[in-house]
C-alpha cells in the first residue's frame, strides 16, 4: 500500500461556516460547557500528566498516565466501549482517539497494580480498534470519526486523523506485547502505512516547502499542523519502531523530532503557545488545557530524546502558564479567534 498513488479530495480551507451552522455550533458549545452533567469534556479535560513510570526504550507503560481517563464513567455502548456526548446536533458518538486513550490508561493501571479488570478493559478497547479499521478512499486502513466536526474548516463524517492512527498504534502494540496475539500486531501493521504517504494521496503526512515533516490531525488544505496531535502521533512512530524494528517508522520519528526541534518557535507568541497554524489574521492560541498539555508533551519529548531543547521549551511555556496576566491575555486571544472564525 505504501506505493499507492491515489488522488483523494482534501477539504479546502475557507472563510468559516454559514450563519445557521455557526448558531448550531454555539448552541452545542454552550450546552457542553454550561449545561451541567456529562459531555465530551468530561473525558478530555483531565489534568495532563507525565508518566514517570514509563521508561524510554521500552514498550511498557504509555508515556502519559491517562489514569483519570481510564476511570471515565460513561456513556458506554452495550459492549462497554466508551462513547462521548458532544451534545446538540453531534450527540453521542464513538471517538477512536478517546477509545485508544481509554485503552492506554487502563493498560497503565494494569501495569501498576495487576488488576485483571483493567487488563480486560484494555483488551476490550483494543479489540474495538482491531474491528473498526476501515479503508479510506485511497484504500488505507484508518479509524474514522462518524460525525461532522466543527474545526475551522468543517470536517465531514468519516474524517480520519494522525492522532487516532498514532494512539491506536500505541494501544495495539501494547496489546500484542501483553498477549502475544498476532491479530493486534496485524492491525497495527495495517494502520501504519497511512503515515508513509501525503495527505493528497490518502495519508496523514505532509512535507512542507522547507522539507519538514508534519503529521496532520485534520486532513485540510492548507495543512494546519495541530501541535498536540503531531506530538502524540509521533509517539506512535516511536512505539512502532521500538516494537517492530521498522526502519520507516524510525525515520519518521527522527524527522518528527527534527521538525519539532526546529519549528517550535513558530508556535510561541511571546506569552502563550498556539494550538495550530490556522492561517488566519488572528492566530489560534491554545486553550488553557491544551497549553498545559503542550508542556507535558514537551517534557515527554525530552525524556524520549534526551534533547534539552524540549525541556527548555516546556519550562518556558510552563512559566507563561504560571503568570495570571499571560493567562488572561491568552484567554482574550482565544476568545477573539473563536468569535471570528467559529
Amino acid at each position: 500500500m505504501t506505493g499507492a498513488r491515489v488522488a483523494v479530495d482534501v477539504p479546502s480551507g475557507g472563510p468559516g461556516r454559514g450563519a445557521v451552522a455557526r448558531l448550531r455550533y454555539w448552541r452545542r458549545i454552550f450546552s457542553a460547557y454550561l449545561g451541567g452533567g456529562r459531555s465530551h469534556l468530561t473525558f478530555w479535560h483531565g489534568v495532563p500528566e507525565v508518566n514517570e513510570d514509563a521508561r524510554p526504550g521500552e514498550l511498557g507503560q504509555y508515556w502519559q498516565r491517562f489514569l483519570v481517563k481510564a476511570d471515565y464513567d460513561g456513556p458506554f455502548d452495550a459492549a462497554g466501549i466508551p462513547m462521548l456526548d458532544y451534545k446538540g446536533h453531534v450527540g453521542v458518538q464513538y471517538n477512536p482517539i478517546a477509545i485508544a486513550q481509554y485503552a492506554l490508561g487502563n493498560y497503565n493501571h494494569f501495569c501498576q497494580n495487576g488488576d485483571e479488570r483493567r487488563r480486560r478493559t484494555f483488551l476490550l478497547a483494543s479489540d474495538w480498534l482491531v474491528d473498526n479499521l476501515r479503508p479510506n478512499a485511497a484504500g488505507f486502513p484508518v479509524w474514522t470519526h462518524e460525525f461532522d466536526w466543527e474545526y475551522r474548516t468543517p470536517l465531514s463524517k468519516g474524517w480520519y486523523s494522525c492522532l487516532s492512527q498514532g494512539q491506536g498504534l500505541s494501544a495495539l502494540l501494547r496489546a500484542n506485547a501483553l498477549t502475544g496475539e498476532e491479530r493486534y500486531l496485524d492491525a497495527a501493521r495495517r494502520a501504519f502505512p497511512v503515515f508513509t504517504v501525503p495527505l493528497t494521496e490518502g495519508g496523514v503526512t505532509h512535507w512542507d516547502d522547507d522539507g519538514y515533516l508534519w503529521f496532520e490531525e485534520t486532513v485540510v488544505d492548507p495543512p494546519t499542523h495541530i501541535l498536540n496531535g503531531f506530538m502524540w502521533a509521533s509517539w506512535g512512530m516511536y512505539d512502532y519502531a521500538l516494537h517492530t524494528g521498522d526502519e520507516a517508522a524510525r525515520d519518521l520519528w527522527n524527522e518528527a523530532v527534527r521538525t519539532l526541534r526546529e519549528r517550535l518557535d513558530r508556535f510561541d507568541i511571546g506569552y502563550w503557545s498556539l494550538y495550530d497554524h490556522a492561517g488566519t489574521a488572528i492566530s489560534n492560541a491554545a486553550s488553557g488545557f491544551y497549553h498545559a498539555l503542550h508542556v507535558v508533551q514537551l517534557r515527554i519529548m525530552h525524556r524520549l530524546t534526551g534533547d534539552s531543547v524540549f525541556r527548555d521549551w516546556a519550562e518556558r511555556w510552563d512559566g507563561y502558564r504560571r503568570s495570571s496576566l499571560k493567562r488572561r491575555r491568552a484567554w482574550v486571544h482565544k476568545a477573539a479567534f473563536k468569535l471570528l472564525y467559529y
